[in-house]
C-alpha cells in the first residue's frame, strides 16, 4: 500500500513508513493550509486507487476493491468507470499547477511529471475499449473508431456497433482529453478530442420539423432513440473550450446539415471552427433547457416515450439516412450530474459570450439544485446528505464541479461547495482505512468486512473532488 499520509486537520502531519509507489508525496511544510491539504489527500486517495484497482501492463480496472479483505473483483470496469481515473489525474494536475502558481512549487516539482506519465498510460490503455464500426446517421454513412462500453482483450478490437457504444462515454472522454491537452500541450489529446467531438455531433438530430426547424438533441447512443440529459449536457463545456482555442484562428471544419427549405436535402459547407463549436454549444444548451428543465428548476433524465423503440432509417434520393426522433415525454429521475453539467455549461457560455442569460440560469440552477439535492441533517447533524444510491457518488461530484465553475461569477455557491468539503473531511478524519474512504462518507464502513467493497469510480471521484477543491481554494 502506498505511503499513508496522516494529516491533522489544518495543523500538522506525519507520515507512516511503508514501501512507496513511484515518488512519495512530500507535503511542503509541517503546517498545511486547506488547499494543500486537499491536494495531498487527493493524491493519496488516487495513488491507492490506482495501485489496488489496476493490474498488469494493460491496466485492466477491477470494478471493486475491498480494503478490509484486500480483494478485488474479477469484473472489469466499463470505459465510463475507467475514465474516472483519468478525471482524477487531470484534476490533480490542475491542482498542482494552481499550487505552483499561488504558493510554491514543492508539490508540483515532486509530482507533476509522474502524474503526466500516469495520464499517458491511462490513455494508451484506454485503447482496449476502442473499436471501429460503420454508422448511418442523419446526414451520412461513415466508419468511426470510438470507445465501446466494454473492454476487449486486445487494443482496437472492442465491439462498438449499435448499443455497444454511447455518446455520453465519448463526451466524458472529450472533456478529459481537452483538460489533458491544456495541461500538457500534447496535440495528440487535442486531435482525439476533436475527432470524438465530430462523432458526437454527427449524432445531433438535424432533421427538420414542419416549420423547417431542427428537431435537435443527441440520443443516448447510435443504437438508441431516447435523448438524455447525460448525452447532451456534458458536451457543452468542451465545445466552448474548443471555441476559445480557435477563436483567433481561421481553421475550418465541414458542417453537415439538412436544408431548411425542403427539410430533406443533405448539404455540407465549410465554416470556421470557432463559430461551429460555439454554435453547437449554444444549440445543445438551448435544447436541453427547453425540453428537460423541470418547473422546480432542476433537470429531468431524458426524453422518452418513443415509438418505435429502435432507430429507423429512410431513403432520400437513393441514399439511406437515419430518421429523426420526435418523442417528447420527459422522464425522470432527477440526478445531480444532469444539473451539474448545465451549471458548468452556463458558466462557460457566460464567460465566452458575456450574455447575462447564462449567468441568470447559473444562479437559479445553483440555488434550485442545492435546495433539491442537499438535505440538511438527514444522516448527521450539521452535515448535508446527498443521495448516494446507484452511481450517485460520482454524479454528485459533477454537481460539485458545476458549483466550482459558477463560483467566479456567483459566490453564493460557496456554502454549497463547502458541503462537499465537510463531507469529505468527515470521512477522511473518521473512516479512512488503508487509504480508502467508504461509499457512505457520513456513515462509514460496515461491521461485516465482506460488505466493504468500494467502486473504483467512487474512489477516483473522491480524489477528483479533493483535487477540484484544492484548485478552488488556491484560486478563490
Amino acid at each position: 500500500m502506498i505511503t499513508t499520509i496522516c494529516l491533522l486537520l489544518w495543523i500538522t502531519m506525519a507520515c507512516s513508513e511503508s514501501d512507496p509507489v513511484d515518488e512519495p508525496i512530500t507535503p511542503p511544510t509541517n503546517e498545511i493550509n486547506l488547499a494543500e491539504q486537499n491536494l495531498v489527500r487527493a493524491m493519496e486517495l488516487a495513488d491507492n486507487a490506482v495501485e489496488q484497482h489496476f493490474t498488469g501492463s494493460g491496466m485492466a480496472m477491477a470494478r471493486y476493491y475491498n480494503p478490509y479483505t484486500d480483494s478485488r473483483s474479477e469484473e472489469i470496469g466499463s470505459i465510463w468507470m475507467y475514465t474516472s481515473a483519468i478525471e482524477a489525474v487531470n484534476a490533480i494536475l490542475h491542482g498542482l499547477e494552481a499550487q505552483k502558481a499561488q504558493v510554491n512549487a514543492t508539490l508540483y516539482n515532486e509530482n507533476f511529471s509522474r502524474y503526466t506519465e500516469l495520464l499517458q498510460k491511462l490513455y494508451d490503455n484506454a485503447d482496449y475499449y476502442l473499436g471501429t464500426f460503420e454508422l448511418t446517421s442523419y446526414t451520412q454513412t461513415k466508419n468511426w473508431s470510438v470507445y465501446g462500453v466494454n473492454r476487449s482483450s486486445a487494443k482496437g478490437s472492442a465491439r462498438v456497433d449499435g448499443i455497444y457504444n454511447v455518446y455520453d462515454d465519448q463526451m466524458w472522454l472529450v472533456r478529459e482529453l481537452m483538460h489533458a491537452y491544456k495541461l500538457t500541450g500534447n496535440n495528440t489529446y487535442l486531435e482525439k478530442a476533436e475527432y470524438l467531438t465530430e462523432y458526437v455531433l454527427d449524432g445531433w438530430d438535424c432533421t427538420r420539423d414542419d416549420n423547417g426547424n431542427e428537431i435537435g438533441g443527441i440520443t443516448w447512443g447510435p443504437g438508441y432513440v431516447t435523448k438524455h440529459s447525460c448525452s447532451n449536457g456534458p458536451m457543452i463545456s468542451p465545445l466552448v473550450w474548443l471555441h476559445e482555442l480557435y477563436k483567433d484562428k481561421n481553421d475550418e471544419i465541414t458542417y453537415h446539415y439538412i436544408d431548411a427549405t425542403d427539410g430533406q436535402t443533405r448539404k455540407t459547407m465549410q465554416v470556421k471552427k470557432s463559430d461551429y463549436y460555439l454554435e453547437f454549444a449554444q444549440k445543445i444548451y438551448d435544447w436541453k433547457k427547453k425540453y428537460l428543465l423541470r418547473p422546480d428548476g432542476v433537470y429531468d433524465d431524458m426524453m422518452g416515450g418513443c415509438s418505435p423503440g429502435s432507430p429507423q432509417t429512410e431513403t432520400i434520393d437513393g441514399t439511406v439516412y437515419r430518421k429523426g426522433i420526435t418523442c417528447r415525454d420527459k422522464v425522470g429521475p432527477t440526478i445531480t450530474y444532469n444539473s451539474g453539467t448545465m451549471l458548468s455549461g452556463a458558466a462557460d457560455l457566460f464567460q465566452a459570450t458575456g450574455d447575462s442569460k447564462y449567468l441568470d440560469d447559473a444562479i437559479s440552477l445553483s440555488d434550485a439544485s442545492f435546495s433539491y439535492f442537499a438535505v440538511p441533517g438527514q444522516t448527521k447533524p450539521g452535515y448535508y446528505t446527498y443521495d448516494i444510491s446507484g452511481f450517485r457518488n460520482w454524479f454528485n461530484g459533477v454537481l460539485m464541479r458545476g458549483y466550482v465553475d459558477v463560483y467566479p461569477a456567483y459566490d453564493g455557491v460557496a456554502d454549497y461547495i463547502n458541503s462537499f468539503q465537510e463531507n469529505l473531511d468527515y470521512a477522511y478524519e473518521n473512516f479512512l482505512y488503508n487509504g480508502f474512504l467508504p461509499t457512505n462518507l457520513l456513515v462509514g464502513w460496515s461491521l461485516n468486512n465482506s460488505n466493504n467493497k468500494t467502486e473504483a469510480m467512487f474512489n477516483f471521484a473522491f480524489a477528483a473532488e479533493y483535487a477540484v477543491l484544492a484548485k478552488y481554494e488556491f484560486e478563490k
